[in-house]
């Protein structure tokens, strides 16, 4: 490599981060976060990366996008059959990290998957453009294929069978979670990297907040 990474630095000077001023609820202040990462149209400001484990122990993480967040937790939606979804099925247990470098800010957050409803995956599967839904059709997803002209052909042939359906079923085998967490912290990145963390952990069904050294 021409450019020697070791030496790639940048100094964060854009906010600051104070216990005093965080909401006491985790959730309103990732709300806040979010809404202002999207009116400074950080890119891919729903981008989240999440971590699973298997079976044997060995984590593995991938970039997905949040798709809602309310006083429950966060919601995604996936192929029931791949291989986050075969983990969380023997370990519900996950973490997820979204970044706004544009803010210097992290969010980290870890918590127990649950599926949510039939009808709530149907209705979020409705609003999808229906080549997306084609594409969940399509896809039968993490299972090892020879080349990309089996999805092509698959695609076709879905397009060709739903010809003139504006909305197409939800696929038994696709559907949605939600992330409940217990333990969230709120990282604003400062001069000299002595960044502001603000932890928030759920303690007998409480938030309990503290600032933690960076």
């Amino acid at each position: 490599m021409e450019k020697n990474i070791a030496e790639i630095r940048q100094d964060y000077v854009r906010h600051s981060l104070r216990k005093k001023d965080v909401d006491e609820n985790p959730i309103k202040q990732f709300q806040k976060w979010l809404t202002e990462a999207l009116t400074a149209e950080v890119r891919e400001a729903t981008a989240m990366n999440m971590a699973t484990v298997s079976e044997q122990g060995v984590p593995s993480s991938r970039i997905l996008l949040l798709k809602d967040v309310n006083e429950q937790g966060f919601v995604f939606y996936t192929n029931y059959q791949s291989n986050k979804a075969r983990q969380l099925e023997h370990n519900p247990a996950t973490a997820l990290t979204f970044f706004w470098p544009e803010l210097e800010r992290q969010v980290r957050i870890q918590g127990v998957v649950k599926k949510v409803s039939k009808e709530e995956s149907e209705e979020y599967f409705r609003s999808r453009p229906k080549n997306s839904q084609i594409g969940a059709w399509a896809s039968p997803q993490s299972s090892v294929i020879s080349n990309r002209d089996i999805l092509e052909e698959r695609e076709r042939k879905l397009q060709e069978k739903f010809r003139g359906q504006d909305i197409l079923p939800k696929p038994e085998q696709w559907g949605g979670y939600i992330v409940e967490p217990f333990l969230l912290e709120f990282w604003q990145g400062r001069a000299s990297r002595l960044h502001d963390r603000i932890l928030y952990t759920l303690e007998d069904k409480a938030w309990k907040i503290n600032r933690l050294a960076p």
